[in-house]
Formats: structure tokens, C-alpha cells, sequence
């Protein structure tokens, strides 16, 4: 795709271009700019039914700690076991920490993986390299060299007009590159549509979907005035931009005024029961808007589940934002006796909601972090406390995954690591193998290619193949 400064020049300012300026101006720059990028990008605008298949990604940036959750060692050394103990759940031989008690209630309906691995243990390399599926040129730094997957459904769904964005995130903070969601040579067209804050609070507002009736009124006035204009000749735009432009600019203010989308976003929709099941916290009732917008017809939605410590959840001095849980940026085991329960509603809620509603095959959910932790247990000072604590660094090479729904094969452990959870012992797989069985669920071929900026074709993955146990 071209960038702005490629493009020709349109000549001199029109009294079209002024009112289609005028609208973006009113609410909605961000989403209509990503429906013009689509529609340059591609050169059409199709539509086309909703597909039959979607995906969620419960994203735990920082690293959770695999031997602290699901690959428990209570044999191993004090230093590696760490203080908390597995329990049983309704899988038989299938052992979870005690903090994850409605976990073990629901274990028969996830799949888990305790044999993915790979080589990046900086934060930014790791999230290139887990959400891309492909070895990051630079090992530092998140703005991603490869599409992220979302980016990659979005583009390969990008005829699917629901009036809805097929590509949807939802994070605490920041924007595309903080957490390699990035599209890379597909274009800025296929990052995600974001949103932010904290959606438990009485006053979250989607952004460019908040507009008031005043405001309303104003942009079906401009947009019948733009129609108004539809006859004038297009002799001079024969590459057909202006046509395209406009037409996803409509697009783009439907999505802003369709009750569809309103209601797609609107969490009021659900019962108090069901919101608190979730847990009246950003991170529950995140994922339960996750649900929505996939039942609605998102084909690939980005929960980000990053800091507890919000939505009236009492800060820990010896707490820390995301997962990176080194002992001088918190005391692990204290971080987690308030992180694992809160993640424990979530993940179960989301589990049962998904069954309950028929969409245990048509939606696939996965829940990661793009590494594990060290095995070994690293005592430091704290920066915050002053005092020493027990913590765990970065380790790609072993990590534990959960996945549900999707028709996947449910109440097992798929691979195991070695005796301290140091490395893959059975089963090795990759990042790679776990988006193949994602695409395949999606009906989408990873051998198919894309250009990237030096004009070389490159298929969606290098390698991988669908993990069979899942099938």
C-alpha cells in the first residue's frame, strides 16, 4: 500500500472533500481512516455474509509463570516448586494451582499445552515472535517486522462487512506497537480497531462510538448532503479513490449511527448476573465484551489482561503492573495470591459463557503470554519495597497455553516439560503450531502469501502444522 505522501495529488480542495473532512471531524477519524485504508488497500469494497468461525486471545503480556499455574512441580527443589500447591480438578491426573479453584471445576472443557517453547526472552522480541509466527529481525523492540495474526485475519476476512470492525483489541494502554499487534507490510488497514480504559467503570465510553444525539443528527444531515452530490461526473478520478473513499466513509459513519454496532458494544445488554460472574473489574468485563463482539460477528478479538490492580483492586506495594513478575519489580507470590483469583473468574467465566450460549465451536479461545518464567526461583531487592523477594525472570523455553472452544478436543494435557519445567519434554511444539490449528479453525490457508516491503512473497507462516491432539 502506498503511504500519503505517494499518493497524487488530488488538485484543488472540493466542497466534497471539505464535507467528508467535516465529518471525520464530528467523531470517528480513527475508524473511518481504517475503512479508507481498506478500501486503497484493496480497491473494493465487498460484502459478504458472516463466517462460522471466530477467535479470542486472552493476552497476558510480561509472562505468566508457568510453574506457578499450570505446570505445577511439587517434587522439584524449594527453589524451583515455588509456595503454592497443585490441586486436583474433574480431569483425572490433570493438577492446577490452588488459586485456580473454579479452574479445576471447568478443566474437562479446555485443552492445555505445556510443551511450547521458543527462543526470544526479551519482552518485545517475545511478542513479535509468539503473535507474528515468524523470528523478529531485531530480538528488542515490539514494532513487528511480520503481521500479527489478528492483522493477518483481518486481511483475509477483509471482504466481511457486518458493520462491525473484523479486528477488534481491546487494551489498557497505548496502541498498536505496545504490544505488537502490528500489521506490518499489510498495511495500517489491517491493525486492529482498539479500544481502551476500563469497561466496569459506570462511565466507559467506546471511543468514536460515543457520540451524542446532537452530534447524531449533524452526521446524517452531512451525510444526505453528501449523497446529494453523487451525480456530479468522476471523470477525473479514473483511478476510482474517490469512489472507494466515500464509499467506506459512509460505511464508517453507518458502523458510528447502527444499532448493531451500539449494541455489539454495549455491555448494559447483559445481565447483572452474568457481568458480575465476569467480576466487575476491566479485566471481566473485557472478556465478556470479547464475547459479544465475536457473537456479533468479529472474526479475531484482542483481550488484553494486564494489570489487576484497577477497578477498585487495592495496589500491593509489592504488587506489579503486568506479569513481568522479577523479584525487583514484585514479590511473586504475593502478586499472585490477588492476580490468580481475579484471572481464575475471568477465564472460567468466559469458559462456561462460551458453552452456554452454543459457541463452544464456532469460537476459539486462546490465553497466553509470549513466555514463561524461569524455573529456578531469583531472590532480589525490591525497587519498591526495599526488601528482598522472590521472583522469576523470562523463559521462552518452556510455557503453558490454555485453548477452548473451536470444536478442539477438550479435558486434556497436551505435551509435558521436565522434571524442574525447564524445557519441552514430550511433545515439543511452537508458537507456529498453535496459530496453524488457529487458522485452521478460520478456514484460512497458511501456505497463501503476501508481498512484503521488499516485494518478496511471504506465506502467512513459515512452518507449523495444526496440533492433531486439538482435532
Amino acid at each position: 500500500m502506498r503511504s500519503q505522501s505517494q499518493l497524487r495529488c488530488p488538485g484543488p480542495v472540493s466542497r466534497r472533500w471539505v464535507l467528508q473532512t467535516g465529518m471525520l471531524g464530528l467523531g470517528g477519524f480513527s475508524l473511518a481512516d481504517l475503512l479508507r485504508l481498506r478500501a486503497q488497500a484493496k480497491g473494493t469494497g465487498g460484502t459478504r455474509s458472516a463466517p462460522d468461525t471466530a477467535v479470542i486471545l486472552l493476552w497476558l503480556p510480561g509472562g505468566p509463570p508457568h510453574l506457578d499455574m499450570y505446570d505445577m512441580k511439587p517434587q522439584a527443589p524449594e527453589e524451583y516448586r515455588g509456595v503454592f500447591r497443585p490441586i486436583r480438578t474433574n480431569v483425572p491426573g490433570l493438577e492446577i494451582c490452588e488459586l485456580m479453584p473454579r479452574h479445576a471445576q471447568v478443566a474437562d472443557r479446555f485443552a492445555l499445552i505445556r510443551s511450547i517453547a521458543h527462543r526470544f526472552a526479551d519482552h518485545g522480541g517475545g511478542h513479535k515472535r509468539f503473535l507474528t509466527g515468524r523470528e523478529p529481525k531485531q530480538p528488542t523492540g515490539f514494532v513487528n517486522d511480520a503481521p500479527a495474526v489478528g492483522s493477518i485475519v483481518a486481511k483475509c476476512r477483509e471482504h466481511v462487512n457486518l458493520g462491525l470492525p473484523n479486528y477488534v483489541a481491546g487494551v489498557p494502554r497505548g496502541n498498536t506497537d505496545t504490544f505488537s499487534f502490528g500489521a506490518a507490510y499489510l498495511g495500517q488497514a489491517y491493525t486492529p480497531f482498539m479500544f481502551h480504559g476500563d469497561p466496569s467503570r459506570p462511565d466507559f465510553k467506546i471511543q468514536n462510538l460515543a457520540i451524542d444525539a446532537a452530534t447524531s443528527r449533524r452526521l446524517l444531515d452531512r451525510m444526505a448532503l453528501l449523497k446529494s452530490f453523487d451525480r456530479l461526473r468522476r471523470d477525473v478520478d479514473s483511478s476510482g479513490m474517490m469512489e472507494a473513499m466515500d464509499q467506506f466513509h459512509r460505511r464508517a459513519l453507518e458502523m458510528l449511527l447502527s444499532p448493531r454496532t451500539r449494541k455489539a458494544f454495549d455491555l448494559s445488554q447483559e445481565s447483572p448476573k452474568l457481568r458480575e460472574r465476569y467480576g466487575m473489574h476491566a479485566w471481566g468485563q473485557r472478556a465478556l465484551l470479547a464475547r459479544r463482539l465475536v457473537e456479533a460477528g468479529c472474526s479475531f478479538v484482542t483481550t488484553v489482561l494486564e494489570n489487576p490492580y484497577q477497578s477498585g483492586v487495592k495496589w500491593l506495594k509489592q504488587g506489579v503492573y503486568n506479569w513481568d513478575s522479577h523479584a525487583v519489580n514484585c514479590h511473586i507470590f504475593d502478586d499472585l495470591k490477588v492476580r490468580l483469583p481475579l484471572y481464575d473468574q475471568v477465564v472460567t467465566a468466559l469458559i462456561e459463557d462460551i458453552y452456554q450460549r452454543g459457541l463452544d465451536r464456532r469460537v476459539m479461545v486462546v490465553v497466553t503470554g509470549e513466555f514463561g518464567r524461569t524455573p529456578r526461583i531469583n531472590p532480589q531487592v525490591g525497587s519498591r519495597t526495599g526488601v528482598r523477594q522472590p521472583g522469576r525472570d523470562h523463559w521462552p523455553g518452556a510455557m503453558s497455553v490454555l485453548v477452548f472452544g473451536g470444536g478442539v478436543r477438550t479435558g486434556q494435557v497436551i505435551g509435558s516439560t521436565t522434571p524442574k519445567g525447564e524445557r519441552p519434554k514430550d511433545r515439543p511444539l511452537t508458537p507456529n503450531d498453535l496459530w496453524a490449528t488457529v487458522y485452521r479453525h478460520l478456514g484460512i490457508d497458511p501456505r497463501r502469501h503476501f508481498v512484503d516491503f521488499a516485494g518478496r512473497p511471504m506465506p502467512i507462516l513459515p512452518y507449523g502444522e495444526p496440533i492433531r491432539e486439538l482435532l
